[in-house]
């Protein structure tokens, strides 16, 4: 008898692109098993399961591949699982490069799937098994958090595309819309080395917004608008999202009036350093794209661009109290606290902030090591990193350091033949880094961004 081609299939997709749907209709087939998101940060395979194949969430966070062995080796059919960007990144690796696992790529036309997720959001139904309990809403549309969804998309599809081709293997592409095509999920089950074939999809689940897109948003105008500033490409049905986009370019900054783009790194001055251009410049431009930033540029001959490193520590502190002691970020902090990163609260004293504070480095160092489930989030990222991401597009004229702003902004403020204002005040921090700042602290931080300071020869803070 021949071998079967794969072991195991995973679906590469994100929210709101149908993965749901296309899960029940895989389990259709009688010889094909859909977990579900097996390797969520918060859930193991279904919403409040916590267990998979007698393993639990900190089973699965020592050992991820363990789970992978176990769902192989204890399932009847082809077992499979729906895996998103922000899933364990460890899985992906090993996934990518096993020719034994199959990948299923799944997208969605990004502005559908932007809009659905808002809806999702807003009434709290992400799954719809009954239509007379459908829940109905009509959403803000958001232009920079769109380019901001549309780039993440376009991210994880070339992390994709780049594994499949440095690997020499192949896909099986499936968009939204050909989920309802029965021809399409037996040619699907083909592909996976089934010979089943079914007769009909799922009916499991409904469409939950069949509305037009112009009845689910309130503001139709403004979204036409911004989408009119996108290479229509980007919004196709193909899986690679041509054109690719440097990482971060909506979040780049430019002075109305003159010739000058900020490109923040994260955790870094942003509100010191957009409060300056804002003066210097008149005024902001922002929300680029990579075609809208091109054409800023050919309007601004003679433009210079920035960014402004910070040391390592205390980025790691800016981090720390934005991501972690801001009681908004529920969901960082709740996938935090899995790593037993520490969150005092209000009124904690020196000792608690100081441990709180090291929980996090130790944590840092494990997750830019590659040693956790949780993808690198970009505000403790290693400066080097975001800086090559840059160069994608296209790196900054000038690097700044922080300590050193008033003299570089001088520099920049006469290459461009204007005056420089004075630096504003940078912001109060909910404590301040000199109350815990030590010896331990800085090896910590050290050890954590060991790239950065061998990268920009950084010494220890001197605040």
């Amino acid at each position: 008898m021949p071998q079967k081609p794969f072991d195991l299939f995973v679906v590469l997709a994100e929210m709101r692109t149908g993965s749901n749907f296309l899960e029940a209709n895989l389990n259709e087939f009688g010889t094909l098993a859909c977990l579900g998101e097996v390797f969520n940060p918060t859930f193991v395979g279904h919403k409040n399961q916590s267990e998979l194949f007698d393993m639990d969430l900190t089973q699965r966070e020592a050992d991820p591949l363990e789970l992978l062995r176990r769902m192989v080796a204890r399932s009847d059919a082809l077992p499979g699982f729906r895996f998103f960007h922000d899933h364990d990144p460890r899985v992906l690796e090993h996934v990518m490069a096993d020719p034994r696992c199959a990948k299923v790529v799944l997208t969605r036309n990004p502005v559908e799937s932007y809009v659905s997720l808002a809806i999702a959001k807003q009434t709290g139904q992400w799954k719809l098994t009954n239509v007379k309990h459908q829940r109905q809403a009509r959403v803000h549309f958001d232009a920079p958090a769109f380019e901001a969804h549309l780039e993440q998309i376009q991210a994880f599809q070339i992390e994709i595309m780049h594994a499949l081709q440095v690997s020499g293997q192949t896909a099986f592409y499936i968009d939204y819309e050909d989920i309802g095509d029965v021809e399409v999920l037996n040619g699907l089950a083909k592909f996976l080395g089934r010979d089943e074939r079914i007769e009909g999809i799922s009916d499991k689940l409904k469409k939950q917004n069949p509305e037009p897109l112009s009845e689910k948003v309130e503001n139709p105008e403004e979204m036409e608008a911004a989408l009119t500033r996108l290479d229509r490409f980007n919004l196709s049905r193909t899986p690679n999202f041509e054109p690719r986009r440097g990482p971060a370019v909506p979040g780049f900054h430019a002075g109305a009036e003159v010739g000058l783009l900020y490109m923040p790194v994260q955790a870094g001055p942003e509100a010191q350093m957009l409060a300056w251009l804002d003066s210097v410049g008149q005024g902001l431009v922002g929300g680029f794209t990579q075609k809208a930033l091109r054409q800023w540029k050919r309007r601004h001959p003679g433009h210079r661009s920035f960014t402004v490193l910070r040391h390592p520590v205390a980025r790691a502190h800016a981090a720390y109290c934005a991501q972690v002691l801001d009681p908004a970020r529920r969901d960082t902090r709740a996938a935090l606290r899995r790593y037993q990163v520490a969150a005092p609260d209000a009124g904690a004293d020196r000792a608690e902030l100081r441990a709180g504070f090291l929980s996090f480095l130790s944590f840092l160092k494990k997750n830019l090591a590659g040693q956790t489930g949780l993808r690198i989030n970009g505000a403790w990222a290693s400066q080097a990193a975001l800086l090559q991401g840059f160069a994608r597009f296209q790196g900054p004229d000038l690097v700044l350091r922080e300590e050193r702003l008033p003299e570089g902004l001088a520099y920049l403020s006469a290459e461009l033949g204007i005056d420089c204002p004075p630096l504003p005040a940078a912001e109060d921090p909910p404590f301040a880094l000199t109350e815990i700042y030590d010896d331990e602290v800085e090896a910590a931080t050290r050890d954590a961004y060991q790239r950065d300071y061998m990268s920009f020869g950084w010494g220890p803070w001197r605040g």
